[in-house]
């Protein structure tokens, strides 16, 4: 019998301003419109961790790069905090892809069909260490690979405060 855990969330994109901060907050309403969904699915099973981002109301036919961040998202794209690493690099911003890099980060890039909803799935043999995954980020760009900008994926356009490995 397999050991599993399963974590569901999904909410509606609000502005950072609003009167009570949503745990879905859009810093660029042209890119991430006030109402646009998000939904965010972590599974572990036997130590091997598998999340799926489903988006929906974004606009049509466009990239976006999305990963998984170390903080809760905040009033400000920077308080969401850099990348989260399986093995942490050293170096901050990390750029090295020998830690930059879709196995030892989550990388979660999608592009939106004629809807304006778009799916990305990653999966790891490995999994979150404690109160260290705390937020999805959807950036302006699909994710760089090259050294010296690996990781990098334009503007921080939204964030999405989910507890991936609990608190």
């Amino acid at each position: 019998m397999s050991n599993r855990s399963i974590l569901v969330r999904y909410d509606q994109f609000s502005p950072a301003n609003a009167f009570v901060r949503p745990d879905a907050v859009t810093y660029d309403r042209a890119k991430v419109p006030a109402g646009a969904s998000i939904g965010v699915t972590r599974t572990v099973t036997d130590g091997a961790t598998s999340v799926q981002l489903e988006v929906g109301g974004l606009p049509r036919n466009r990239t976006y790069g999305a990963h998984v961040h170390t903080e809760p998202c905040g009033a400000e794209p920077d308080e969401g905090g850099p990348h989260y690493q399986n093995k942490k690099d050293p170096v901050r911003p990390s750029t090295d892809p020998r830690y930059a890099n879709p196995r030892n980060e989550v990388w979660l890039d999608f592009t939106t069909n004629a809807k304006g909803e778009g799916k990305a799935v990653s999966r790891h043999d490995w999994t979150f260490r404690k109160g260290e995954a705390r937020s999805v980020v959807l950036h302006e760009s699909g994710t760089r690979t090259e050294a010296g900008h690996a990781g990098e994926a334009g503007a921080r356009l939204a964030c999405f405060t989910v507890p991936l490995a609990g608190r």
